[in-house]
């Protein structure tokens, strides 16, 4: 019963101090939000006038259409400008960040009525400048006047019994808060109205005090609401973006997949091709040449089994650019060990990939590629000696997704650069066609960091 009775006391001395915390970052936020709430009501003033004044100015002017227009757009970016600064001060009052929207837009690199569009088709403007000419005013005027209010009544209250010594000699019935008690019964006659009153002020202005960090912490959060509603990055937004990413990621996935194929059509092509229709020729001449010159004909035989030897190695070659079988049996990680094992320098293979794990089939002979890829690359281009291969998952909780992270470093001469059509691009939109980021690092004299981060929608 004993350990039973400490446990809860226990339990209760932490959730006390928990709280206790939680009210003393309360307080350590406090100086900061009272400069925002003091910078947003003066901000928000020049702002309603500025802006109002532009858009009256427009719409009065507009039978002129230039003046009109140009004013009206100039209202429309300082409310952009306004907007985007309080953006920034609500950051630095420590609210959660707020995504901005996106002010891009393909119309504005068409010509002037393009980008005339672009500006007055954009309903991120317009909601921009009703917030700056109305909404804006209107909530830092209500939430300035509230922090003004609360902070004057817990200063002054709690520091009433030492000013009010110097107010001039009152008559006796100019004390209010001893009126007041008394008039509802809850004060005797008789007591001090002068102590009456120290101890009122004293008791209302440390209720104030103490609350005054929840009051201070919602008048912010009702500024944030309004900017995350007018101000933020609408949802539609994102999926234009993902839209947008998506469309970048196809066409980077058949350029990649189109540059592929024609590489394969010239290997086969300039190599083993040519060696096969060499080695038809030797044979058929060997064939004409078997009665009358059995010697020659012997030799052009033997010159032909060359030739067959040289394709089929060439073949086998090329035939590594296709999935191997251990990468369809056994799956990425011990493909990759295989790799490893096998490859023209010293590699360092390190896994964190849980065992038993199942990847995508196609997002793992991606991943052998690219790894492959890069591989080679630090093989016959960097001249390197060692090669550290690092495969691992990552769990972005944030975004509810996961990665499959795919680093190659190697001690080469460093150097390594992004050209069209070699290695390094051809990498990149394989990479890009799955959704994913390449990121290189390769400054001169080495080392050479090739990390590919490519997306999982689930992993079971």
């Amino acid at each position: 019963m004993t350990t039973t009775t400490e446990t809860m006391s226990d339990m209760t001395t932490r959730e006390g101090g928990g709280a206790m915390r939680r009210y003393g970052r309360l307080w350590s936020a406090v100086p900061r939000e009272l400069l925002y709430l003091f910078i947003a009501f003066p901000l928000a003033s020049v702002g309603f006038g500025v802006t109002l004044g532009l858009l009256n100015g427009g719409i009065g002017t507009i039978v002129t259409f230039f003046i009109g227009v140009i004013l009206l757009i100039a209202g429309l970016y300082v409310a952009r400008g306004f907007g985007t600064l309080e953006l920034a001060l609500l950051r630095f009052a420590g609210m959660p960040e707020i995504p901005r929207p996106d002010w891009r837009d393909p119309r504005a690199r068409t010509g002037f009525l393009g980008w005339l569009r672009s500006v007055l088709g954009n309903g991120h403007y317009w909601l921009h400048l009703l917030w700056a000419a109305l909404v804006n005013f209107i909530v830092s005027t209500v939430t300035f006047s509230v922090m003004v209010s609360w902070v004057a009544t817990a200063l002054g209250g709690t520091s009433y019994w030492f000013w009010s010594i110097f107010l001039p000699q009152r008559g006796q019935d100019v004390y209010p808060a001893h009126w007041l008690l008394t008039h509802i019964g809850l004060l005797p006659a008789g007591v001090d109205p002068e102590a009456t009153d120290k101890v009122a002020y004293l008791v209302v202005g440390l209720l104030f005090l103490v609350t005054a960090p929840f009051v201070i912490r919602g008048l912010v959060w009702a500024h944030w609401g309004v900017a995350r509603g007018m101000l933020g990055a609408f949802r539609s937004d994102g999926l234009r973006q993902q839209v947008s990413d998506l469309s970048a990621s196809r066409s980077a996935a058949v350029a990649a997949e189109g540059t592929a194929l024609r590489r394969l059509e010239r290997d086969i092509h300039d190599g083993p091709q040519q060696r096969l229709v060499r080695m038809q020729m030797d044979l058929a001449a060997a064939d004409r040449q078997l009665d009358a010159d059995p010697e020659h004909a012997r030799r052009l035989i033997g010159e032909a089994l060359t030739q067959s030897k040289e394709a089929l190695d060439e073949l086998r070659a090329l035939s590594r650019g296709f999935a191997p079988p251990i990468l369809l049996d056994r799956g990425l990680v011990a493909a990759l060990e295989s790799l490893a094992a096998r490859g023209a320098v010293p590699i360092r293979f390190h896994s964190s990939v849980p065992a038993g794990t199942e990847l995508p089939q196609e997002l793992e002979r991606n991943a052998y590629f690219i790894v492959a890829e890069a591989v080679a690359n630090a093989a016959k281009h960097a001249s390197a000696t060692q090669v550290d291969l690092t495969v691992a998952l990552r769990r972005v909780p944030e975004a509810d997704r996961t990665w499959l992270d795919l680093t190659v470093a190697d001690d080469g001469r460093g150097g390594a650069a992004v050209e069209p059509g070699h290695g390094l691009a051809n990498l990149r939109e394989r990479v890009l066609g799955l959704g994913g980021a390449l990121d290189i690092t390769s400054p001169a004299g080495g080392p050479t960091v090739i990390a590919a981060h490519l997306p999982l929608e689930r992993v079971e």
